[in-house]
């Protein structure tokens, strides 16, 4: 049996502190930096000049060369002010930082004179930035505040080269998710654990392309949210809306009897920030309620132990239902965020927060439309908290270090106690009545448990040590455990519920403590001409587990062939070199090309579920099927990318940024066929899987001009590869297709993507926006007669184009934008179909050409289809300075 410590952890713990020692404790990206120059009329440096950024302790003072340098700074939008005695103040406002970039500002001071007034400078934040060295888009609070997103996955979908979570064609679960620097993945599926409300979001970084040797466990893309944080002064914040689902005259299409459900959706949230009684400590404190109810909904004609024994249609029978309507599905989720910041200690700033998601929610199932109180709730509790420290070592060097406590406890069950005698009813039934199916009696038996608990502790040092080279220096130490599976199975057996701990070897769930560490170093060279970001990075990882010594003999169980004990599996380290590379041409264009290799561990649920081979002692009888064996020894998956671009600069309120892309995947995770000396086969996981996508984005950012701004980006992507998730080839093989390797599209091959974002905004007063996704078709397998074996080669097909609308109108008011009315739209347009399930006979989601009971009903089940217009009003209101 595994135990929580191991020598292998004691191993990786003593790296950990080699590492501490080596690189100093720091982190990844969560600030900025200002740069520039302050000169006189003539364009003479101005020596000694004093830099400050207004509102917080940061500043600088200018070189011999009137240059300076400010280091640290959180991501926002400020105003910064040069002077110096004997010349003119000149204050810049609406400079925005970004975090892990360099926001760029040249002071111009007046002649010397003491009576010269102060001069107030607008920044002007370029349309594009010509001197990143990969494709990455950031958000800032007021921009995400202003279009139709609740939360920061609508962000991250709303970005190029995104589709559905998928970043540039990869699988899903190979994309890093951060809050201020730090992971908030899940080890168990490598997906995000928490859902952050926008309005907590100070900025968001979404990195589709290549990046830099500080982010890890990543293949695809990375996304680093940075929370707000408590100022100066007191400040409170609250938005509450109300809404539901309304499509009046589309309910026949939609299969439904009620179109108008405007109670289905309600929000409350509210945020209080200030300073606390202690010197130079500042607090933030939100919470949020929300709830959701689905558009379809449910009739109770039943209850759970109403016995119809009769084979004859159930609706002719006296059921005890009280026919009461509810929503068939909905969510119910608490959140909440606490953050405080203390710069009281010389040169030091320490931080404290805590993040909590709670939630519960039925999934809408339409085969239990008159039996909702059969259906199991899924609940999630989500908590990550943790400490953060920067200390400045002198005017060009600053230090991080982070320690994180992630906790995420998932279940899915109707009733807490497996041995409640409410389970003691009925096994679940249905009929087919007039082309629909439906249950009546009996409880879903869904009995299952994931926990991750994972302590973080991550580092990294910052220095400028030239004024051409940044250097960043740091580790991460991840330790997860990890439990899941079915803690009782329940299942009836000729009628009767069984409850069993021990189904066919398996033992109730299981738990994992693998190992996982970095270290890194990158180098930014700007020569103002070039930019270089380059470095390395080392991946750590130990499953702590074993295999079986002998795989033609899993389970010691064939006669006569010698036993082989289980071995440990290895120890994997690999080293990913990244590079990006980008050359200004003046002040107007530039082109930049990007090239790394990324590595990503496989989830622990994909290594792991099935991994006891003991199973397959009876496997020579041929009575079984074992399904694909977990393998905890495969070696991480592999990308390596490539990246050219061109950026150009039209006019101060338009540029445009064209990228090309080539990804070549390696090493995922797939199916082998494992001969054992009897002759039988069984399937395990390896890395055998493989694919590519190639793509382009054009991205066209016009800024307000007046009221209007305008942003568009498209993306042509083409993604292939031999299987679209890691069982594929086994199921090929069950269903007696060819399982041998064949480059075919994903299933999220999206050919064409085009987002458009349109805003009208008038200060003070109205600002109306809308986000259109216009996407064309992803892949679906025909099915036809002409083909063999009436079917066709896999994602053959295309299936039809959508388009969607989203639309935000406010109405400001109120001193300093104090208050606000909001309406907010969803599929405007009430777009039936988007990329969901279609008829493999026709690619139609609306008709099929094969007449069968199981076609028909699907043909009568609504959540096939996309969720209809959803209207929602509401409120904000603020009080304090922002």
């Amino acid at each position: 049996m595994l135990q929580p410590l191991h020598k292998s952890r004691a191993l990786a713990l003593l790296l950990g502190g080699l590492l501490l020692l080596a690189a100093l404790p720091l982190q990844a990206g969560t600030t900025g930096t200002l740069a520039g120059r302050v000169v006189d009329a003539g364009g003479k440096p101005v020596v000694a000049a004093t830099v400050l950024v207004t509102g917080t302790r940061l500043g600088a003072y200018t070189d011999a060369e009137g240059k300076f340098l400010i280091l640290n700074v959180a991501p926002g939008t400020y105003e910064v002010k040069a002077s110096r005695l004997g010349f003119n103040a000149v204050t810049m406002t609406g400079v925005v930082v970004s975090a892990d970039n360099t926001m760029r500002i040249d002071f111009k001071m007046g002649d010397t004179n003491l009576n010269t007034a102060e001069v107030v400078v607008i920044a002007e934040r370029p349309p594009v930035d010509l001197k990143v060295t990969s494709s990455q888009a950031t958000m800032t609070t007021q921009e995400i505040e202003d279009l139709p997103v609740q939360n920061l996955d609508d962000v991250v979908n709303l970005q190029a080269g995104v589709v559905d979570g998928h970043f540039r064609g990869g699988r899903s679960g190979e994309v890093q998710y951060q809050v201020d620097g730090v992971s908030i993945n899940n080890a168990f599926d490598n997906m995000s654990s928490l859902k952050i409300d926008r309005s907590l979001l100070q900025e968001v970084q979404v990195i589709s392309g290549t990046f830099d040797a500080e982010y890890g466990q990543a293949m695809s893309g990375v996304v680093n949210a940075i929370l707000k944080q408590g100022g100066e002064k007191y400040r409170v914040e609250g938005e509450v809306y109300a809404g539901g689902f309304l499509f009046p005259g589309n309910s026949e299409n939609r299969k439904v009897d009620d179109a108008l459900h405007l109670t289905g959706t309600n929000n409350f949230q509210t945020t209080l920030s200030g300073p606390l009684p202690w010197d130079k400590t500042n607090f933030l404190v939100s919470g949020r309620y929300y709830q959701w109810d689905d558009y379809i909904w449910a009739e109770r004609r039943y209850n759970p132990s109403d016995d119809f024994t009769d084979p004859g249609d159930p609706a002719t029978f006296t059921a005890t239902g009280d026919g009461k309507k509810m929503p068939l599905g909905y969510t119910n989720e608490w959140s909440g965020v606490a953050k405080l910041t203390s710069n009281a200690l010389a040169n030091t700033k320490i931080s404290y927060q805590l993040l909590l998601n709670r939630r519960e929610n039925r999934p809408t199932i339409w085969q239990f439309r008159y039996l909702p109180d059969a259906v199991s709730i899924q609940r999630t509790l989500s908590i990550a908290q943790g400490f953060d420290v920067t200390h400045t070592l002198g005017s060009s060097t600053f230090i991080d270090f982070s320690a994180r406590r992630n906790s995420f406890d998932y279940t899915d069950h109707l009733y807490d106690d497996p041995y409640d005698s409410r389970y003691d009813g009925l096994p679940a039934l249905s009929s087919v009545v007039n082309l629909g199916s439906y249950n009546y009696q009996g409880v879903q038996l869904t009995n299952y448990m994931q926990k991750t608990l994972s302590y973080i502790l991550k580092g990294s040092l910052v220095s400028q040590v030239n004024s051409q080279n940044q250097v960043k220096t740091g580790f991460e130490l991840s330790l997860p455990e990890v439990e899941f599976g079915t803690p009782v199975y329940l299942l009836y057996v000729n009628n009767e519920l069984l409850r069993k701990v021990d189904v066919e070897g398996y033992r109730g769930p299981m738990k994992r403590f693998p190992v996982m560490g970095a270290a890194y170093v990158q180098d930014q060279l700007d020569r103002g001409d070039l930019i270089v970001r380059y470095g390395a990075r080392v991946d750590y990882f130990d499953a702590r587990s074993t295999i079986p010594g002998d795989a033609a003999n899993p389970a010691n169980a064939i006669a006569g062939v010698p036993t082989a004990d289980p071995v440990e599996t290895t120890v994997k380290a690999t080293v990913s070199p990244r590079v990006g590379v980008a050359f200004p041409i003046e002040d107007k264009a530039a082109v930049h090309f990007a090239y790394g290799h990324f590595r990503q561990f496989p989830s622990v649920s994909t290594m792991f579920s099935n991994s006891d081979y003991s199973v397959l002692e009876n496997l020579q009888a041929g009575a079984a099927d074992y399904g694909v064996m977990g393998n905890p020894d495969v070696r991480p998956e592999s990308t390596v990318q490539y990246e050219v671009g061109y950026k150009q600069v039209v006019n101060p309120e338009f540029g445009f940024d064209l990228t090309i892309y080539y990804k070549d995947i390696r090493d995922l995770l797939g199916v082998e066929f494992v001969d054992t000396y009897t002759g039988a086969t069984y399937s395990r996981l390896t890395n055998v899987d493989h694919g590519s996508a190639l793509g382009l984005t054009l991205a066209l950012d016009h800024r307000q001009v007046g009221p209007l701004s305008l942003s568009m980006d498209y993306t042509w992507q083409q993604a292939k590869g031999n299987a679209s998730d890691p069982s594929e080839t086994a199921t090929r093989a069950a269903a007696g297709e060819d399982p041998r390797p064949r480059l075919v599209p994903f299933n999220w091959d999206q050919r064409h993507t085009v987002n458009l974002t349109a805003s009208l905004n008038t200060p003070g007063a109205w600002t109306v926006a809308a986000v259109a996704k216009l996407a064309s078709g992803q892949p679906y397998t025909p099915q036809t007669q002409e083909a063999y074996g009436f079917g066709a080669a896999t994602n053959a097909g295309r299936k039809p184009a959508g388009l969607l609308v989203d639309l935000r109108a406010e109405k400001k008011f109120g001193k300093d934008d104090a208050g606000s009315v909001f309406v907010r739209v969803f599929n405007l347009f009430d777009t039936r179909f988007f990329n969901g399930a279609v008829f493999p006979s026709t690619g139609s989601p609306y008709y099929s050409s094969v007449v069968s009971p199981n076609e028909r009903i699907a043909l009568a089940d609504p959540t096939r289809l996309y969720q209809p217009r959803r209207l929602e009003m509401g409120m904000r209101l603020s009080w304090g300075a922002k």
